[in-house]
């Protein structure tokens, strides 16, 4: 996988909610404002592993992952608690419009539509996107969309893309939905003859289902992941301080290996 640094020195229906213990002290609510022993929300969609998912091991569910690790140090950085809440992706930025949460961390990219309607921080990590076709589909670039529907996720920088690829590809259709699971569950099932998928989202579904593949899509537009906040957030300075901290010391990718592997580069 490909990864590329822009980090600046300086710089709604719930699904389930889990609260992460990060340290005591300071306080700004949705709206902005300090107070003593505050809590920070961040909304994701936890259906995209390794950024988030729920873990049900030990009985349990917990919303863990590579945005679930930085979001928890960024909080014990800055001196809160965190709180996690999991709602679809589409209704993500919707969610910080209203002030239901603090910021948004989903594998989200800083598009330029996106970018009218929330603030972004630096990009913290870059991945690239993928088909993924039934092995021996015969599908090895976007052109062999052609005449195919193609599973993509509401809201998603998938689903702009694959708008734009149908706008140039005859006979192709796309299948939103919510959830990258139901996706690939389509797809397997036969009801779509393909999907966008990132990269690094599409790797752990592949060795999951040998009977899927891959292939590449060349890059064109923006690319990369960043945190959203809601328009004119006093949070933005403070949070790329602290992600540029985790880049010179190491600590980003640090983690980088520990949910993507070693061979992310």
């Amino acid at each position: 996988m490909k990864r590329r640094w822009f980090l600046a020195s300086t710089a709604a229906v719930a699904l389930a909610t889990v609260s992460l213990t990060a340290a005591c002290g300071g306080n700004e609510s949705a709206e902005g404002g300090e107070a003593a022993g505050g809590v920070l929300t961040m909304a994701t969609s936890a259906d995209y592993p390794p950024y988030e998912f729920v873990e049900t091991a030990g009985g349990t569910e917990e919303i863990v992952g590579f945005d679930v690790d930085i979001a928890r140090h960024i909080a014990t950085e800055l001196g809160y608690d965190l709180e996690i809440t999991n709602i679809d992706f589409n209704g993500l930025i919707p969610a910080l419009q209203a002030g239901r949460a603090d910021f948004v961390m989903a594998g989200m990219t800083p598009t330029e539509e996106r970018q009218q309607n929330v603030d972004f921080s630096d990009i913290y990590y870059t991945a690239q996107q993928t088909i993924v076709s039934p092995s021996g589909s015969g599908i090895t670039s976007p052109a062999d969309l052609e005449d195919k529907t193609v599973g993509v996720q509401l809201g998603s920088i998938q689903e702009g893309l694959a708008q734009d690829l149908a706008t140039e590809t005859p006979g192709m259709e796309l299948s939103p939905l919510n959830r990258i699971n139901e996706i690939v569950q389509e797809l397997k099932s036969g009801r779509i003859d393909a999907a966008i998928i990132e990269d690094t989202v599409a790797k752990g579904f592949l060795e999951n289902n040998p009977d899927l593949e891959a292939v590449v899509i060349p890059e064109e537009g923006p690319v990369g992941s960043a945190i959203a906040f809601p328009k004119d957030s006093e949070r933005v300075d403070d949070f790329n301080q602290v992600l540029a901290e985790m880049e010179s010391s190491g600590l980003m990718e640090e983690l980088i290996v520990k949910w993507f592997g070693d061979g992310a580069e």
